[in-house]
């Protein structure tokens, strides 16, 4: 993702969930694959470590892509001062995404009822 619009949407209206590594926000983006974006701040570092934490995450997300409940918009924002390596970003990636994506097919599921 790479419009304001899109990053502002997801954060203000999506739902939110944190982990010692990362912050995640999602939304239902109504395609048949998910997209991500991301948002790393100066607090993480110089422009040098805030691009190795963006190929990072990038990476973790590519690894992952295809177990990730598809139709979601992820927004990642990576935790000030956290550790970060490739196995423990894909990890808080999974976690965190199931975790949300199951607070989705919930509410779709009470909607229904």
């Amino acid at each position: 993702m790479l419009k304001h619009a899109d990053f502002e949407r997801i954060l203000h209206d999506g739902r939110r969930a944190t982990d010692r590594r990362l912050t995640l926000w999602v939304l239902p983006n109504g395609l048949s694959y998910p997209r991500l974006g991301l948002v790393v701040g100066r607090k993480c570092g110089g422009a040098v470590q805030r691009n190795r934490i963006k190929r990072l995450l990038r990476e973790a997300f590519r690894l992952q892509q295809h177990e990730l409940p598809a139709g979601f918009d992820w927004v990642c924002a990576p935790r000030a001062g956290a550790d970060l390596d490739l196995a423990g970003c894909r990890e808080s990636l999974m976690r965190l995404a199931l975790r949300l994506a199951r607070c989705f097919t919930s509410e779709a599921g009470q909607a229904r009822e």
